[in-house]
This record gives C-alpha cells, structure tokens and sequence, in this order.
C-alpha cells in the first residue's frame, strides 16, 4: 500500500501583536510617501550636481556636463572663505540656540507665575511673533535699528550709529531678530510641558526649600528632558540655516562678506557666481553636520540614561 505525503505544516499565522506593529506604518504610509518625493528626490538631485561640472553654460546647453567626482568639495575645502564662513555659521548658530532657549524657557516658567490676562497677551503676542514671515520681520527690525529713522538709536543716544555697517553689531542684529522669531515655539512647547507636571511634586520641592531656580534645575529640568531635546535640535537645524534674515539685514551678506554664512554663502556662489555645483556641494557639506550634530547629541543623552 503506497505512503501517503504527509501534509504540510500549517503557515504560522501572524499574532495580533504582529499585525498591531504594522498598524501604524500603514497609517503613516501616506505622509511618508509624499516626504518621500519632497525630501529625498532634492537630497539625490543636491548631491548628485555636486559631483557634476554645472554653470550657467551646461544650464543653457552650451557645454555637456561632466563628472567631476570630489573635485568640487576638493575646491571648496581649499577655499579659506568657506572655512571663515563656516566658523561664523557655528558660532552664530550656537549663539542663537542658547539665547532662544534662555528666552522661550524663561517666559514658559513666566506665563506659569501669571495670570490668566497677562498669560493670554504674553501668549497672543509671542504667536504673533512666531507668524510673522521672516522678511517682513527683518524689515521691521531694520527700520527699528535705521540709523536715520529709528527709534531704537535715539532711545539709547546713539546718534546715527549703523547696526549693519560692523560685523559684529550687524551678526548682534539679525540674532535678535532670530530670536524673536523663534523663541515663541520654545516657549509654548515647555510651557506645555510644565503644565503637564503634577502639581504635588513641584509643592513637595518648595515645601522642602527649594528656590525656584533649583526646582528648575533639579526638578523640571530632568521631568523636561525629552521636550528640551525637542526644542534644542529643532532651533540647532532652523539656526544653523539662516538665510533670509541674514540676506534682508545685511544686504546679501554684509559689506565684503563680512557676515555670511553657509546658506547665504552657498547662494552667491550657486546664483550670484552661476556655480551651481559649488552651492549644491556647500549644501551637502550643511546636511552632514546637521545630521553629525542631531545624532551626536542623542547619542550623548542616550549614552547618560535618558528616554527620548
């Protein structure tokens, strides 16, 4: 009597677990797609000019465009502009992340000690600020500063002092105007944060002493953590590529380039200068130490403990 086969073991069927973790994915598979096409397409199409020999002359089909490899980043790094500029770039970048934080946490912890008045005008104001578009907002400061017409000068005694004329005041300038426009976002995001604290445990730290800046820095600061991570690699990549209120305030970048930075720098040298591969190779450069900063510091929080 001929063996029958013997039948085959069922498929294991995927758990409801399983199929949960999927769930989301596909729920987010929309917005990934279209972040797809608006964010990785112009990354490839970025670093792909950047190893190309691209002027105005192969943008009007006068000359085939070549590969030129790394001679483009090779040419740039041996530029020392680009290293100035890129000096500039961080330390004015690191200069409006801390003054951001300092403002929008010290205003959160503010609106907590206010009342519902005085919260509501402080919050209506900051919104205003944060939906102002950055070129009307660096008009306005500009006029503000006007050497000629603004106020500010004849406040402070000034005389016809010119805030964009030195590199320093100038840089001094466009951060406050940054600041103001970016602080309302630091502001309302730990201000929500704080609220979501129980109240039993900042009453139990006063109750044991603590003044306020120690509640801060003891109390909330650890509470807060993963929502400061939030806010400070959010202000780290919007500093870091400033380029309309540098652009507007300075007058392109300030008298002989004295107050460019990276964004601004690869513009004159992609449209002003018509070498579109040395702009797209400044923006790869600008992409990576995004990318180098943002993973550096969670991997610093992660490496001292901390959930995010």
């Amino acid at each position: 009597m001929p063996r029958q086969a013997a039948p085959a073991p069922p498929r294991p069927r995927l758990g409801p677990h399983a199929r949960a973790g999927w769930t989301p994915w596909l729920y987010l598979a929309p917005a990934l797609v279209v972040l797809g096409g608006l964010l990785v397409y112009p990354v490839y199409q970025l670093g792909l000019i950047s190893f190309l020999e691209y002027t105005q002359a192969q943008v009007s089909g006068g000359e085939p465009t070549s590969f030129r490899g790394l001679a483009n980043y090779t040419e740039l790094f041996a530029d020392d502009q680009f290293w100035q500029v890129l000096l500039a770039t961080v330390g004015f970048a690191a200069a409006c992340v801390v003054c951001t934080l300092a403002v929008g946490c010290a205003l959160a912890v503010l609106l907590t000690r206010v009342r519902a008045v005085p919260r509501f005008a402080l919050m209506l104001a900051a919104l205003g600020a944060w939906a102002t578009p950055a070129v009307t907002g660096s008009t306005v400061w500009l006029f503000l500063f006007d050497p000629d017409f603004g106020p500010v000068d004849r406040l402070l005694g000034l005389g016809d002092f010119s805030w964009t004329y030195g590199r320093y005041s100038a840089f001094f300038l466009v951060l406050l105007e940054v600041v103001w426009c970016s602080f309302p976002f630091v502001m309302v995001t730990v201000y929500a944060g704080i609220r979501a604290v129980p109240g039993e445990v900042l009453e139990a730290a006063a109750l044991d002493g603590a003044s306020q800046w120690r509640i801060w820095r003891s109390v909330l600061t650890p509470m807060l953590r993963p929502i400061l991570v939030i806010v400070t690699v959010q202000s780290v990549i919007w500093d870091f590529k400033v380029f309309t209120q540098i652009y507007v305030m300075t007058g392109g970048g300030g008298i002989a380039g004295q107050n460019l930075v990276l964004n601004v720098y690869a513009y004159q040298k992609a449209f002003a200068s018509s070498q579109y591969s040395l702009g797209s190779a400044i923006g790869v450069v600008t992409l990576l130490i995004l990318l180098a900063v943002t993973l550096g510091y969670l991997r610093l929080l992660r490496r001292q403990g901390e959930e995010l």
